[in-house]
């Protein structure tokens, strides 16, 4: 029996334990990871509940990480590693690796247009109130500097007291390199609006 918070190799199976949650994982022979008998749906309580029972646990970031880059397939093209999930406040960190790159030797400009996406999303979501519709209805970023090494992106955001009828609200995203320097801005608009 596998306790809570414990990770065991059985054969080719890796297995994850929280707070009466088993998540099993098998490697395939590319190395690659497939979850077995695993559905999710994209909403934060789900993503709040499962951020609770992972992040404590070791590798738990990572893992949550993945199943996100899972429930959201093209987000989880970069591999971006959420490493801070609070209401309205998210910090999310890229590696700089061969799959992210351009022809200039950089990250490439879409992949921080996702990682900003990504950051501000999370952000978004982390605190806003059942009953209220939302939707992306524009982006912008500006790019400062080109983006090499890790990344780190965070967002905060703070909705209006109440929504009562439609309202956009932009959430920002900051995207530093390792020297704490700025090398991407993205402001995503969101359309929000009761249920």
């Amino acid at each position: 029996m596998t306790n809570e918070g414990e990770v065991c190799l059985v054969g080719t199976e890796e297995r994850r334990v929280g707070e009466g949650m088993v998540i099993i994982f098998r490697r395939t022979p590319n190395f690659t990871l497939q979850t077995s008998n695993f559905q999710l749906r994209t909403s934060m309580p789900t993503l709040a509940r499962l951020w609770s029972r992972l992040h404590p646990l070791p590798g738990g970031t990572w893992l949550f990480s993945r199943i996100l880059g899972w429930m959201v397939p093209y987000t989880g093209t970069i591999g971006a590693h959420v490493r801070e999930l609070e209401p309205g406040r998210v910090r999310v960190t890229l590696r700089d690796r061969r799959k992210v790159r351009n022809h200039l030797d950089s990250i490439h400009a879409v992949a921080l247009v996702n990682l900003g996406e990504v950051t501000s999303g999370l952000a978004m979501l982390t605190i806003l109130p059942s009953g209220i519709k939302s939707i992306v209805t524009g982006l912008t970023i500006e790019y400062e500097k080109k983006a090499r090494g890790t990344l780190t992106a965070t967002s905060t955001v703070a909705l209006p007291p109440a929504i009562t009828e439609e309202t956009a609200v932009d959430v920002t995203a900051e995207i530093r390199n390792a020297e704490e320097e700025i090398v991407a801005r993205i402001v995503v608009t969101w359309r929000l609006r009761p249920a």
